[in-house]
């Protein structure tokens, strides 16, 4: 078939899309739980007697073992098959889970939040690598663009569910409530998605390489989310531990004879390299404003958690919406033209933001969110399909797992240095609460930007294996 021509979709089945439904139960459960979770952060407190530096560690613990737990993902689904891999995920996530709801400190708690968010980090990469053996080549993109509105929907999600729990029941639920969807997925699981054999290319664990990559990961985040706190030299001895341990990390995967755990040279394999960038940059802006948007609902507009959820709500419409419109056209229209489309959107979505501190009107805002919510569900199945189209089947986890480990590393980074800007902002602005926030999103276009440069420098034509 001539690399210019459109590939003929292949037919997704009831069968595929059952699997696809199970596997992003687990990816739902452990995108949606932090969000949930922050809702009740301040209950949390009142609970356990704790400040708010304490109990911030409850949300940082947790996105801290999301990042170190990533990386190994492809690994693990090499060495023991992807639906163990999987289901383990599952039960690791369901002990963390139950272990929070039983927690009798904040120190407690905060341990039991790394159990969690070490079973939490695996789900996506594993599911979705997963996903992409069993679719095949001719089906990734349609399956993907169903499941990847998922994570998009789960920040909107998470704090009309979070507020709803809390109205009706005690803070245990914030976690009980993902033992009965992690027991059915596991259980569907185990019934209906086949297994994926390990690797036949047993490999060592990569132990010099996790030893940089995780905790420098960690510790640079660590580090973002100090400064954020004004916690000057503390910050500064971390992002340098952090950077250092990730510079020293590439070293060791260019120079290892083994195979490392994440492959530095995998990203200047084209299209990887401009995937990722596309991903890294843009889970910095989304991620990003999905942390400053209910910020500036609830302390600049004085809103509650449930009416700033409900604000948010147009976004998950417009992702909705736009996964429809992506599972329709993924196979016919050129994926780096639906990308850069969906950069665009995001780009329209963000300008009136900037605006935020002239009285934007809700429905403005509401109509901003639609668009931004279209341009997302554009981007995440387009990339992903590009890349699993071009990676051997046997490749598929680790190349999962780098993915995700760059859209949670942009993500968290993101949000960190967002963070920073923001608290600056704020300083220099005094009591203009709005005009610091439409300040701050200036830099979230600035990480869209950057995005597009990265889009720019995707394949221009459909090509996928035989």
């Amino acid at each position: 078939m001539s690399k210019d021509l459109a590939p003929q979709a292949e037919r997704v089945d009831r069968g595929l899309l059952r699997i696809a439904f199970i596997l992003v139960l687990g990816t739902f459960m452990a995108t949606i739980d932090a969000t949930i979770v922050s809702v009740g952060i301040d209950t949390l407190a009142e609970e356990f007697g704790a400040g708010v530096t304490e109990i911030q560690w409850i949300t940082t613990a947790y996105l801290l073992a999301v990042v170190a737990a990533v990386p190994a993902s492809g690994w693990l689904a090499d060495r023991f098959g992807g639906r163990r891999t999987w289901l383990a995920a599952v039960g690791v996530f369901l002990l963390g889970s139950a272990l929070c709801a039983v927690a009798w400190s904040a120190t407690s708690l905060i341990v039991f939040r790394v159990v969690q968010g070490l079973g939490g980090g695996l789900l996506p990469a594993t599911g979705q690598a997963l996903l992409a053996r069993v679719a095949g080549p001719g089906r990734t993109g349609r399956v993907i663009s169903i499941v990847a509105v998922v994570p998009l929907l789960s920040p909107v999600l998470g704090p009309l569910v979070g507020g709803s729990l809390l109205a009706v029941a005690p803070w245990p639920w914030l976690f009980l409530v993902n033992l009965p969807i992690g027991a059915a997925a596991f259980l569907l699981a185990r019934r209906h998605v086949p297994a994926v054999p390990p690797s036949d290319r047993r490999t060592a664990f990569d132990l010099r390489g996790a030893a940089l990559l995780s905790p420098g990961l960690a510790v640079l985040v660590l580090g973002l989310t100090e400064v954020a706190h004004g916690r000057t030299l503390p910050a500064a001895l971390a992002v340098t531990a952090g950077l250092a341990m990730l510079v020293a990390f590439t070293v060791h995967g260019l120079r290892t004879r083994r195979a490392p755990l994440v492959d530095p040279r995998l990203f200047a394999r084209p299209p990887f390299g401009a995937a990722a960038l596309a991903l890294l940059v843009l889970g910095a802006s989304v991620f990003g404003t999905m942390f400053l948007l209910p910020l500036y609902f609830q302390t600049g507009r004085g809103l509650s958690a449930w009416e700033a959820g409900l604000l948010l709500a147009p976004q998950g419409l417009g992702a909705a919406a736009g996964s429809v419109l992506v599972n329709r056209t993924i196979d016919t229209v050129v994926p780096r033209t639906l990308v850069v489309t969906g950069i665009a959107l995001i780009l329209a979505g963000t300008v009136p933001f900037t605006w935020l501190g002239h009285g934007l009107p809700d429905v403005v805002i509401a109509s901003a969110l639609v668009v931004r919510g279209v341009g997302m569900a554009m981007i995440g199945a387009p990339v992903m399909n590009i890349v699993y189209s071009r990676i051997e089947p046997e490749h598929l986890p680790r190349a999962s797992g780098a993915l995700n480990l760059l859209n949670t590393v942009g993500g968290s980074v993101g949000t960190a240095a967002l963070a920073v800007v923001l608290q600056d902002r704020l300083a220099a602005r005094g009591p203009d609460i709005s005009r610091a926030f439409a300040d701050t999103f200036w830099w979230v276009l600035g990480f869209c930007l950057l995005a597009a440069a990265g889009a720019t420098r995707l394949p221009r034509t459909h090509v996928r294996k035989s």
